[in-house]
């Protein structure tokens, strides 16, 4: 018998393809999933939270009137490097006049912080503006983008901006608002 005949007779086990086959699929699903949980841990770290808010900052009312800075959204940070905390004032929010509550949540995409600003009720038929301290956990000494998501901003500028939190520790960012709430016509 030649050769070429000997190695057609032999034949491999459909058993042994089939373990073979699940090795690599085991293998595969053990390398993959190592990586996702390495992103998923650091994501799931991040949390923040409105700590408090100053009280509705309207055109006529005189004990919280509006200061000439009202056309405008502005975003002061500060990062604490050793407590992996960051607070920011995101100062004329716009939300409406009887909120009940304000909120936000904080998720990570990426090398994106999204803080996600919400009104629990629309209690009134007017809106205002409101100065918000957040304080977001778990966030590291190194370069992200911050984007605020506003309920009220409409198709105005959004606040997105980049920080390097690794040389840089606080600062601000604004945007120009022009829509009610943050410009009133009748003034």
């Amino acid at each position: 018998m030649s050769v070429e005949n000997q190695m057609l007779n032999k034949t491999v086990s459909p058993m042994k393809i089939i373990y073979s086959m699940l090795a690599c699929v085991a293998i595969s699903f053990f390398i993959f999933s190592c990586d996702d949980e390495k992103g998923n841990e650091e994501q799931l770290a991040l949390s923040g939270k409105v700590i408090s808010h100053s009280e509705c900052k309207n055109f006529g009312s005189n004990s919280t009137r509006l200061t000439s800075g009202s056309s405008s959204s502005c975003v002061d940070y500060r990062f604490d490097a050793a407590a992996k905390k960051l607070f920011i004032k995101h100062i004329n929010a716009g939300f409406n006049c009887c909120p009940d509550s304000l909120y936000c949540a904080v998720k990570m995409s990426n090398d994106t912080i999204i803080i996600k600003e919400f009104e629990s009720k629309s209690l009134c038929k007017c809106n205002c503006l409101y100065d918000l301290d957040i304080g977001i956990e778990g966030v590291r000494p190194q370069k992200y983008v911050i984007k605020f998501i506003e309920p009220y901003c409409g198709d105005q500028e959004q606040i997105v901006f980049g920080v390097d939190f690794s040389s840089q520790t606080e600062g601000s960012y604004c945007v120009k608002r022009n829509h009610y709430p943050w410009h009133d016509a009748r003034l």
